[in-house]
């Protein structure tokens, strides 16, 4: 469209600049009028050779003879004179004598400009009503999705719980003989990147209905009433096509709990998210409309908007399991030259990524295989990526690392191994490096979780005492007054995870199985100084039987350090085989 309007915009502004070039060339070519004296004119009258006189106030007039000659001569300002003309049979003109050179390039230039200013009004005039109309909707609708559930890998249990959704959309009438209603609303929830928007895709690509997507965010202004318009337009769109599936992202932006205190800020989300009920309990479920929500916070929404009748099911879209995250890798992979790639073995290394860290990960290895002009994408290249994915990339120029700050990285990332290989051993360490990475780590430890739906006290106590590691093999070597900042991570991952069984998980002494959150919620309660206390006396505790193990196991310690400094980088194969040496 607006590539048609510069066309047309064109048409004026060629035609306008054609006609000045003309004026000016006439202007500037054409030879001034000859100018005789009236003594002559007269001759010319007495001879009938004057076709016609313009007269005019100016102090010379224009004389055109029959031969089509024209020139000037003296204005004789009498009042018989046009008389006198009149009586020899002169035509007489009271205008200025203008010729047709002058006349059509000036009237085309004069239209041209005219067009011109008509057009930019115009143009202008859009853009100041788009402008003023903030209300408007930002939304376009997708007719051919190009998505369907073969195009979700993994998450079968989520793909199961919409399947009946898109068998209404295509067949309602068997639903309606057992008088079922199709759901008015889906939410899909669960942490970022396991792919709740692809599978909302899926179902209107399955259904082969129209797709809209719109973000939470794009209903919130700061102009009140603006979202609840958009909401309504957004409705009204999606009806006048029938059967479609609207896809609302981050809901959580306008589908928070309302507060009973009045806020003014919150007056435009509560009318948006009122619009947004009204709009969902108006419209008929025979419409075959269906509005499916995505966010990360399931706890955080308001419970009229989870209530049946609005979004009736909830879907969680869980973090892979291995079996899934095969798949994932084998869909991400289908079309890339691969070589000799183990993808079981990666699926098993991938524990706790979501579908989209893994679609990163096989896109990383792609670009380092491009960028060594590999063939194939190989084993090797997804490794780099997976260091780059977890870590960031390796710093090249290292050579201003002092040997002092090399041996304490190799202490601190050879303490974080040796506690996980003593206290996790089902965990495998797949690398150990003292190369500093461009996230800011000065060296890092990869160990390989195991998939377990639920994780014990035990358990998490045992991750406590690896990130502990680190500080502890620092202490026991360069004694605890030249501790250094390297644990600074750790002890922040330590504080959040120990203050989470405390507080959140119920499994801690001072507050027993209350959990903090809620008391915040219910009853302003804030975290005392008995729940610090406690988690100070634990990780104290887990601290000394850290040393401990470092202490006992010195020698090995020694030589993953030794090891560490020589190459760098040690791989699962390196460490298995310092621990035979060591037994």
């Amino acid at each position: 469209m607006k590539k048609l309007k510069s066309k047309y915009l064109v048409i004026p502004s060629i035609t306008a600049a054609i006609s000045l070039i003309l004026l000016l060339i006439f202007n500037f070519t054409t030879k001034p009028s000859a100018d005789k004296l009236y003594i002559n004119f007269q001759k010319d009258l007495n001879s009938k050779k004057v076709s016609e006189v313009y007269v005019t106030n100016t102090p010379k007039i224009k004389v055109e003879l029959k031969d089509g000659t024209i020139y000037e001569t003296d204005n004789p300002r009498t009042d018989s004179f046009k008389e006198s003309l009149l009586d020899m049979g002169v035509k007489v003109s009271e205008q200025s004598y203008v010729s047709a050179k002058d006349v059509i390039p000036s009237a085309i230039f004069t239209v041209s400009i005219l067009a011109i200013a008509v057009m930019l009004i115009k143009s202008s005039g859009l853009a100041s009503r788009k402008i003023l109309s903030v209300d408007a909707l930002d939304t376009s609708i997708v007719e051919e999705i190009g998505y369907n559930f073969k195009s979700v890998a993994g998450n079968e249990e989520a793909k199961e719980s919409v399947k009946d959704i898109v068998d209404f959309l295509k067949n309602p009438e068997k639903y309606n003989n057992y008088g079922a209603r199709m759901p008015k609303g889906i939410i899909l929830y669960g942490e970022p990147g396991t792919g709740k928007t692809l599978l909302a895709k899926a179902v209107a690509g399955e259904a082969g209905v129209p797709f809209y997507a719109m973000s939470g965010s794009d209903f919130v202004q700061v102009y009140v009433g603006v979202g609840a318009s958009r909401i309504r337009q957004l409705f009204k769109k999606a009806k006048s096509h029938g059967k479609a599936v609207i896809f609302i992202d981050e809901i959580d932006a306008i589908g928070k709990k309302r507060e009973n205190a009045k806020a003014g800020g919150s007056d435009e989300r509560d009318q948006t998210l009122n619009a947004l009920l009204t709009e969902m309990s108006g419209f008929n479920e025979k419409e075959g409309i269906v509005i499916i929500a995505a966010t990360n916070r399931l706890d955080m929404l308001d419970p009229a908007l989870l209530r049946p009748g609005r979004f009736d099911r909830h879907v969680e879209i869980t973090l892979p399991d291995i079996t899934a995250r095969e798949k994932i890798l084998n869909l991400h992979l289908k079309n890339k030259p691969i070589g000799n790639i183990n993808i079981n073995d990666w699926a098993h290394k991938t524990a706790y990524f979501s579908g989209a860290k893994l679609e990163n990960l096989i896109n990383e290895a792609a670009i380092i295989a491009c960028k060594e002009n590999s063939s194939l994408i190989e084993d090797e290249h997804i490794d780099k990526a997976f260091s780059i994915v977890m870590a960031g990339y390796e710093k090249i120029h290292r050579d201003h690392i002092k040997s002092s700050d090399k041996d304490i990285t190799a202490y601190h990332e050879a303490g974080h191994a040796l506690i996980s290989l003593n206290i996790l051993p089902n965990e495998k360490i797949s690398k150990v490096t003292i190369i500093p990475s461009t996230k800011g780590a000065g060296g890092y430890t990869l160990s390989i979780p195991q998939d377990q739906m639920y994780q014990n006290k035990d358990y998490i106590r045992k991750r406590l005492m690896v990130l502990l590691g680190g500080r502890a093999a620092e202490e026991i070597i360069f004694g605890k007054d030249y501790i250094t900042t390297g644990a600074y991570s750790d002890i922040k991952h330590a504080t959040g995870l120990i203050t989470n069984m405390v507080a959140q998980y119920g499994m801690g002494k001072s507050l027993g199985l209350l959990n903090a959150g809620e008391l915040a919620n219910n009853l302003n309660y804030s975290i005392g100084k008995e729940v610090v206390e406690e988690c100070k006396e634990m990780l104290n505790e887990l601290y000394e039987e850290t040393k401990s193990i470092l202490l006992k196991n010195n020698d090995l310690l020694e030589k993953l350090t030794k090891e560490l400094l020589e190459k760098e980088t040690l791989f699962e194969n390196d460490i298995n085989n310092l621990q035979v040496l060591s037994k």
